[in-house]
């Protein structure tokens, strides 16, 4: 256990370099991102452009600091929203019971049955617009797994000595809610949250590179993909490689560590 807790530790450190520098993107980029230099188009990685340039002779690695922060401010907003929704419905859902338990959950799982992502793609190909649309439509999309996670909990804890004991002494429903279900259903939401933001970057770079996401003006992790399938072509491997390492490395951090916090829970309940 004390091993996979360095490992976390290490996994959430590279995570927060990560985060980090694309915060700071505006003082850390070395130039502007979208500042074209048609004499030095292509440029393989050098001293100058550490990480090169791409066809019209945009430093990618400001490139990727600046798009860096689109898609985490994407991700962010995203499951911001998501969780909101989720934790109300399923909140709704789990306490409540009966009648409207197995109504809800019934719509639940109908959208549960079509994929997250054909459904953001179809609402973005309608909706195509700014980074905050994007977002809005990827929050309003992605609460299902948090809802359905939101409701076992409070059904498990509904029925426990602690709760049936506010109950007994006329606790107001908001304090029982609040203060005894949400709070300790936190551990279990915060861990589906980790897994719906490594899924968040994960969309936002598959609408992005399928051409349907993020403006191509605006630089994202996913447009400089979607911009770089032609530069393979022509050998210019730096346009592509680079954003796809960063989103590979930042996806599996989030996932390293959604998967330690995962496992300390399971063995917290056990």
């Amino acid at each position: 256990m004390r091993k996979q807790r360095k490992r976390a530790f290490v996994w959430l450190a590279l995570l927060a370099i990560i985060v980090g520098t694309t915060l700071f993107s505006s003082l850390l980029a070395p130039f502007e991102p979208n500042a074209m230099d048609m004499n030095h188009i292509y440029e393989a990685p050098n001293l100058t452009h550490l990480l090169g340039t791409d066809q019209l002779g945009r430093d990618v690695l400001s490139r990727i600091l600046v798009g860096g922060k689109v898609t985490l401010f994407i991700a962010v907003v995203s499951v911001v929203l998501s969780s909101f929704i989720g934790i109300l419905y399923g909140g709704l859902s789990g306490y409540v019971g009966g009648a409207v338990d197995a109504i809800m959950m019934r719509i639940l799982e109908a959208f549960l049955t079509i994929p997250s992502l054909i459904i953001v793609l179809a609402l973005q190909a309608i909706m195509q617009g700014s980074v905050w649309r994007m977002a809005m439509i990827m929050g309003i999309t992605g609460w299902f797994v948090t809802a359905r996670i939101v409701r076992s909990e409070f059904i498990r804890l509904k029925e426990m000595e602690f709760v049936q004991m506010a109950k007994m002494f006329r606790t107001p429903i908001w304090k029982i809610l609040f203060s005894h279900l949400l709070r300790n259903s936190m551990p279990a939401i915060f861990v589906v949250t980790i897994f719906n933001f490594a899924g968040a970057i994960f969309t936002e770079v598959s609408l992005s590179f399928l051409g349907i996401g993020v403006p191509p003006a605006i630089p994202s992790w996913g447009t400089m993909l979607y911009t770089a399938q032609n530069d393979l072509l022509v050998g210019a491997w730096w346009i592509g490689l680079f954003p796809g390492l960063m989103i590979f490395v930042t996806i599996l951090c989030v996932q390293v560590i959604g998967s330690t916090f995962k496992k300390g829970g399971e063995r917290s309940h056990v």
